[in-house]
């Protein structure tokens, strides 16, 4: 029998036809758009720290002295050209070229220390380069409900050595740990408070938010120790006997090139 060559033999199977592999073809457009997602992701922090900012928050109305605070969040300080520079709408600028108003930053507060053991990794440097400058300095603690008030004084005591013409100590008292009462959270706060007026011989300042300083604290601290309030709605704080009041985290200060930074105003003595 002739046997068809397209008939395959018995006990062999016939080949098969191979498929085309398909091709995808990738839009150049989805490729642009997917680098732009993930450089986006990568920036977004920047971008929200201010990093790339050239213009930051609005000065008050009649501002003329200004109190800057930094912490190891703030990097890349020219301490010799620490200004406000504002600019024709009133925002803080870092383009001198549209400078209407340039004011020296008058005063310089770091963080020092935070709770019973933790102390702020650039503090050591930026105290000392603040009091090479004609800069007024001072430190603050960030002070933790949960913690032992007399343990945290003494952490802030070992650490900042404070000379006549520096500032008094700073709390940074605006957190309170979950089942907490406000009794003793003013009964922790004012130990930490009386144990450093005791140490220093100074009336520490006591910094909180405009809301704690009406609703929280108890008048034995916000009666007897000067208050630097944050309020960032662009309106002077509500609570009325204000020294300092913090108006933005959100300002870009010429000299400070590490992104925003939070700015104060210091109260104009009549």
């Amino acid at each position: 029998m002739v046997t068809n060559k397209l008939t395959p033999k018995k006990g062999k199977k016939a080949p098969r036809k191979r498929k085309k592999s398909r091709k995808w073809k990738v839009s150049p457009w989805l490729v642009a758009a997917g680098l732009l997602a993930v450089a986006a992701g990568v920036l977004y922090p920047y971008i929200r720290a201010g990093r790339f900012a050239s213009t930051g928050a609005r000065i008050p109305d009649g501002a003329r002295q200004f109190c800057v605070d930094l912490s190891h969040h703030n990097d890349r300080i020219v301490w010799d050209s620490l200004k406000v520079v504002v600019d024709r709408s009133g925002h803080t600028t870092k383009d001198l070229l549209h400078a209407k108003n340039i004011y020296p930053v008058s005063t310089v507060i770091i963080k020092a220390t935070e709770g019973e053991r933790m102390v702020d990794k650039r503090f050591a440097e930026y105290w000392a380069e603040a009091g090479k400058r004609a800069y007024a300095r001072g430190a603050y603690h960030f002070f933790r409900s949960s913690k032992d008030p007399q343990k945290q004084a003494d952490r802030y005591i070992a650490t900042v050595k404070l000379r006549h013409k520096d500032l008094p100590p700073v709390l940074d008292i605006e957190t309170m740990h979950a089942g907490c009462s406000r009794e003793e959270l003013n009964r922790k706060a004012l130990a930490w408070l009386q144990a450093v007026e005791k140490h220093y011989g100074r009336k520490p300042i006591v910094y909180t938010s405009d809301s704690f300083a009406r609703d929280i604290l108890s008048s034995d601290i916000t009666a007897q120790y000067p208050m630097w309030i944050a309020r960032y709605n662009k309106k002077e704080p509500r609570f009325a006997d204000w020294t300092m009041w913090q108006f933005t985290e959100e300002a870009v200060v010429y000299g400070a090139n590490g992104g925003y930074v939070d700015l104060s105003v210091i109260k104009q003595q009549p």
